[in-house]
């Protein structure tokens, strides 16, 4: 079934986000595939996320649907002109990648080509508005398509940190407003803090896919309870990892334990493993999905 009619079904709907290579060797992708299959509803791939150059999403999704799970693709406003994320996008329509989600990308200084300079001839809302004007048979030029697109489209929330949700959450509406019909957010650690965030969000009246991500380490929980405010990973977990005797199964442990929780407040979770694919039936499995 697929993400589109478990999303209409109001089923609850479990993704995973694997990036593509930075090369051309596909082999690590193709078996990450084909291990969950079945165990998945989509895979989201991002399109060189954070500024790192990579293989395109759109290659990296037509791979794992050639595997036999749903691919989502990622659409960013940084690095192309109107044009080219217009013929992006017919592209992915015939390729049969149907599913997209528009980003936001990251700055520049976390790239590996700097010098490279962003374009954003769109922001998000103008791109979510021209794929709707491409279902609808025209481009942002006026002219009429010989033969319209068909796609289930997203968007993300940037933030749920304090004092920044709210200006995050009146792009988002914007964002459904312009066709948007799901959210993605980012990582949830803490539930309780994060529940009443994402009701409002729901209340937009369109499906809330939660990201859940996979600590991999107690620095790597430093680090984000430090740089990320929207975290809000307590001193609590940190320990919890910290004095567990198999601090890899505690970590994934406490991502299943999550989504698991999330199934109640949410439609669905995004489980971002960033390299840890293999972990991903572990997770699942503490998450009883």
């Amino acid at each position: 079934m697929s993400v589109l009619k478990r999303l209409s079904g109001k089923e609850f709907v479990v993704l995973a986000q694997m990036h593509t290579p930075k090369g051309v060797n596909i082999s690590r992708l193709v078996n990450d595939g084909r291990r969950l299959k079945g165990r998945l509803d989509a895979v989201l791939v991002p399109d060189m996320d954070n500024g790192i150059m990579r293989l395109p999403a759109m290659a990296g999704g037509l791979l794992l649907q050639q595997q036999g799970l749903e691919a989502i693709i990622g659409v960013y406003c940084r690095d192309k002109n109107r044009m080219a994320l217009q013929a992006d996008l017919l592209a992915a329509h015939v390729l049969g990648l149907q599913n997209l989600v528009v980003m936001p990308s990251a700055d520049m200084d976390l790239s590996d080509h700097r010098d490279a300079k962003p374009v954003f001839d769109l922001d998000e809302v103008g791109l979510l508005r021209a794929i709707a004007g491409l279902q609808e048979g025209k481009d942002l030029g006026g002219s009429d398509l010989d033969g319209s697109p068909a796609f289930t489209t997203g968007c993300s929330l940037a933030t749920l940190a304090n004092g920044a949700f709210e200006a995050a959450f009146d792009q988002v509406q914007k964002q459904v407003e312009a066709g948007a019909s799901f959210v993605l957010t980012p990582p949830v650690f803490d539930i309780e803090r994060c529940t009443a965030p994402l009701e409002q969000l729901a209340g937009l009246g369109v499906p809330v896919i939660a990201g859940v991500f996979l600590i991999k380490s107690v620095a790597v929980a430093r680090y984000l309870a430090r740089n990320e405010p929207g975290a809000h990973i307590s001193d609590g977990l940190i320990q919890r990892i910290k004095k567990a005797a198999d601090r890899e199964g505690e970590a994934v442990k406490i991502a299943g334990e999550t989504a698991a929780a999330l199934r109640k407040i949410t439609r669905g979770v995004l489980l971002q493993t960033h390299g840890w694919e293999h972990r991903l039936p572990a997770i699942l499995d503490v998450a009883g999905l």
